[in-house]
Formats: structure tokens, C-alpha cells, sequence
């Protein structure tokens, strides 16, 4: 059997920082604000000479912090219950044969900073360091199929109300970006699905953006309880 070496062309620059709580699919979190960091002999302007001219980009990835963990052929998705199995090619789950996943992100603008180019992007699920290993143009007119049936994950997922506590809300006056970055993200309600009942009293921590935020699930509200630098 044939086999292929994949260098990265680039790194993602994201603000998640474990794989807790990143959103299930991208342009859930348009909050969310990063960047695609071109690598080695690829940081060259000519690589992504009118990529300006598109909106969006497919980028694809390696499943990097799973790798190790292997491949399955069935797993449960969370739209599901995470109790039924389905094939894992029916899925997006991390737990692939080639550890490779695929997404569209927003393309804000094109940057450099002392030598290093990089896609300045927004709405991905990417986490931090995440390799790159090929950036292409997303086409409307063929990419968008509005008609397409998208199974067990026909519907977007339902949001959960998202608030703050009081000295947490007052931390986060100067910084509004956060603060709505944080809303987006606990909105998805990433807790496993075991955990989602009226009844669960846990308290949740996740790293975004070097801070630790803490938050529970109070009267089907998600609750930010406490905000800490790491």
C-alpha cells in the first residue's frame, strides 16, 4: 500500500487552548479571532498571492493532540446522545484513519509581521497550534449546497443562555471581545452528553485565550462563575 508524507504549510494561531469546549463545527463562534501562521519554505507572499479575493477558505488539519490515540470504525456523536455508534465516516469525529479534519473559516485580511505571513481568520474550531497541511478558496456557486441532507445533524444545534457573575462581568467591562467570545462558545453548550440533564451540579473549566473560565449550568443557563489568568 501506497503511502504519503505530509509536511504542515502552516500553524493556527487560536485562542483555544484545549480541546474542551471548542465548537463541534466551524462558523458557530464568528467571535472567535485567529490566525493561519504560513510555515518554513511556505511563509512566502507568492503562496497566497489573491486569496484576498475570497471571503472564505477550506483549511485542512491534522487531528494532532488524537493521533496517538488511534482510529475507530464506529464512535457516537454527541448529536446523538453519545450512546448510539455510527461509522466513523458518517461522522467528523477526531478518531479518523488519517487523523485529518476540514473546515471553513473567514478570511478577515492578509498580514505580515517581521517576516512572518499569516491569514488572519475568524469562525473556526481550531485548536491552538493546530498544523495546517493545505489552505484552499471556498467556492459558493459549487461549495454551498443548500439542498443537501445533512442527517442526524440536520438542524443547527439549540443555544443556551450564557451569563455572567457579578465580579466576573465587572472584569470583563474593558474587554467586550472577550466577553462575547466567551458567550459564543458556552452558547454551543459543550458539555458531554452524558451531562446534559436538569440535575447536573458540575463545575466546568475551559482555557480561552490564557484564562481559566469556570462555569456551571444553573437553571438551564450557562453560569461563568469565575475568570483567572493561567
Amino acid at each position: 500500500m501506497q503511502t504519503f508524507n505530509i509536511t504542515p504549510v502552516a500553524f493556527m494561531q487560536s485562542p483555544y487552548e484545549e480541546k474542551f469546549a471548542i465548537p463541534r463545527q466551524p462558523g458557530l463562534v464568528p467571535a472567535a479571532k485567529g490566525a493561519v501562521k504560513l510555515n518554513g519554505e511556505f511563509n512566502n507572499p507568492h503562496m497566497i498571492e489573491g486569496i484576498e479575493a475570497f471571503s472564505h477558505l477550506w483549511l485542512q488539519f491534522v487531528f494532532h493532540q488524537t493521533l496517538d490515540k488511534g482510529w475507530k470504525p464506529k464512535v457516537r456523536p454527541p448529536r446523538l446522545g453519545g450512546n448510539a455508534k455510527v461509522g466513523v465516516f458518517a461522522t467528523r469525529s477526531t478518531f479518523r484513519p488519517n487523523g485529518l479534519g476540514l473546515s471553513v473559516v473567514k478570511l478577515e485580511g492578509v498580514s505580515q509581521h517581521q517576516g512572518q505571513w499569516q491569514l488572519d481568520v475568524s469562525g473556526f474550531d481550531l485548536l491552538d497550534q493546530t498544523p495546517i497541511v493545505d489552505i484552499k478558496p471556498y467556492i459558493g456557486y459549487s461549495d454551498a449546497l443548500p439542498h443537501s441532507n445533512s442527517g442526524f445533524a440536520s438542524d443547527a444545534p439549540t443555544l443556551m443562555t450564557v451569563t455572567f457573575a457579578p465580579e466576573v462581568a465587572l472584569r470583563l467591562n474593558h474587554n467586550p471581545e472577550f466577553a462575547e467570545l466567551i458567550r459564543q462558545v458556552l452558547a454551543q453548550d459543550p458539555r458531554p452528553a452524558y451531562r446534559k440533564s436538569d440535575t447536573d451540579q458540575h463545575v466546568y473549566g475551559m482555557r480561552l485565550a490564557r484564562q481559566n473560565v469556570n462555569w456551571q449550568v444553573i437553571d438551564n443557563q450557562a453560569v461563568v462563575t469565575s475568570l483567572s489568568d493561567c
